[in-house]
């Protein structure tokens, strides 16, 4: 959408680091590329090197948070019940910041589990890996994973163990 896109930051932002993970600021003017925009985060290019901004932050890249189109309720969804579907169709809009595939057709998650809990919710325990030891970006990807099982409707716990 927009790979390749320069930029000057008009304001400064926090970033991930790339892989180290670690939060940085940048600040304001720096110039740059973006080089993926995928699952909802921004990967940069930039004189430090790649960082991951979040989709919050896009305007500081100049650029406008996407209108969401209204999602569909799947049957599942709709007689109350959340399926592994459900979940492994939202880890699938999880991308690795420094390759373009999701984090399932990569191979990072290893399973997946939902409990029936016994106010009815549902409590989604998922245990994954990362493309290299020590990587990081482990906790971000894993936060990102959370957040998106839990945008399920009928989820109100997640667990991502890596």
């Amino acid at each position: 959408m927009h790979e390749n896109t320069e930029f000057s930051l008009s304001r400064d932002v926090e970033a991930i680091e790339i892989p180290s993970g670690r939060k940085l600021n940048l600040e304001k003017g720096m110039q740059g590329v973006i080089t993926q925009t995928l699952g909802g985060s921004y990967t940069i290019a930039t004189p430090y090197g790649l960082s991951r901004i979040a989709e919050k932050d896009l305007d500081a890249l100049g650029l406008e948070k996407p209108k969401l189109e209204p999602k569909e309720k799947t049957a599942g969804k709709m007689n109350g019940a959340v399926s592994e579907n459900d979940v492994w169709n939202q880890l699938k809009q999880c991308f690795d910041p420094e390759i373009p595939v999701n984090i399932v057709d990569l191979g990072l998650v290893y399973d997946c589990r939902l409990i029936e809990k016994d106010d009815g919710g549902t409590r989604v325990e998922v245990k994954m890996t990362l493309t290299a030891p020590g990587c990081g970006m482990g906790p971000a990807i894993a936060h990102d994973a959370q957040s998106k099982i839990l945008s399920i409707d009928g989820v109100d716990e997640a667990d991502v163990q890596l």
